[in-house]
């Protein structure tokens, strides 16, 4: 398992590698300890240290872009306004405009930390060195941070618990969330009494459900996101080996757009989840059938 400097990415002709002669391998989902019990005992990989560095380079673009804000952009600031407007109005219909003040900083940070974080693997060197492991799996040493699935987790978390529970709970309040899980949402002038008193059972089965895709909404959020980009990972290392040249490129502007839709999905899935509580249509909307006021 010697570290190797040659690009794992070599230039086999393509009919060698169909006729079985190239032996293509998996990229492992394992991140590479590059420091063993670091800090507290956890260990410093391979993906944490392109997060780290891919982080930073974030705040250093956004800010030689913007510089000092002019009242007549200039084009650095014009891309990063025109950023920012537009996510706006994707996310705006969705939490409500009362929300959306207090939320789009967040949904603007994990949009672009996760965009740049999805095309971090295209840059240069990254996912070309390495070595193989005793079971013949790649091992980079510079990997995308999102093909980690612990960081892929700990933005689910983030996004599902912390900032869910946090503007939920802030903005909304425990009493609205119970109405909106376990409520029952029928009107009793519209309905008989006793299929009013009936629904009740029901409605409460129904919010047990919600809780439970609540409680899986990391689960989903952080393998959809993994999956993706880990899938992407490996499918750039093989056709890269199958053929060195030509033929990954296709496969480069794929991973673009794969990048983009999954940031722009887990956003969108993370506003819709705390819009689907604190927004019922309007500033001072009130909530039917006598539920209580939600936005304080």
């Amino acid at each position: 398992m010697s570290p190797w400097v040659k690009p794992l990415s070599a230039r086999w002709p393509l009919s060698i590698a169909l006729l079985g002669v190239v032996d293509v391998h998996a990229v492992s989902p394992s991140p590479y300890k590059l420091v063993d019990d670091a800090l507290l005992g956890i260990p410093i990989t391979n993906s944490m240290v392109m997060s780290w560095v891919v982080s930073l380079l974030i705040i250093a673009i956004v800010r030689l872009m913007v510089r000092k804000p002019m009242l007549i952009p200039s084009a650095g600031q014009a891309v990063i306004e025109n950023l920012l407007g537009g996510l706006r109005e994707i996310m705006e219909p969705i939490v409500g405009k009362d929300m959306i003040n207090r939320v789009f900083p967040l949904l603007i940070g994990l949009f672009t930390f996760i965009l740049i974080h999805n095309w971090s693997g295209l840059l240069p060197g990254v996912g070309a060195f390495g070595f193989r492991d005793a079971e013949g799996q790649i091992q980079y040493w510079m990997r995308p941070g999102n093909a980690d699935l612990n960081m892929t987790i700990a933005l689910a978390l983030v996004s599902a618990i912390g900032a869910w529970g946090y503007f939920v709970l802030r903005y909304a309040g425990v009493r609205t969330l119970l109405y909106d899980l376990f409520g029952n949402k029928a009107n009793p002038r519209e309905v008989p009494r006793l299929i009013y008193i009936l629904l009740f059972p029901i409605f409460f089965f129904v919010g047990m459900v919600e809780v439970v895709s609540i409680l899986f909404r990391p689960v989903s959020l952080s393998f959809r996101l993994f999956g993706n980009i880990f899938g992407g990972e490996n499918l750039l290392a093989n056709m890269t080996e199958l053929a060195g040249w030509i033929v990954p490129v296709p496969f480069y502007f794929l991973e673009l757009l794969i990048g983009a839709v999954q940031a722009l999905v887990f956003t969108l899935l993370t506003a819709v989840y705390i819009g689907l509580i604190c927004n019922h249509g309007g500033d001072e909307a009130q909530p039917a059938h006598g539920a209580p006021h939600h936005i304080r």
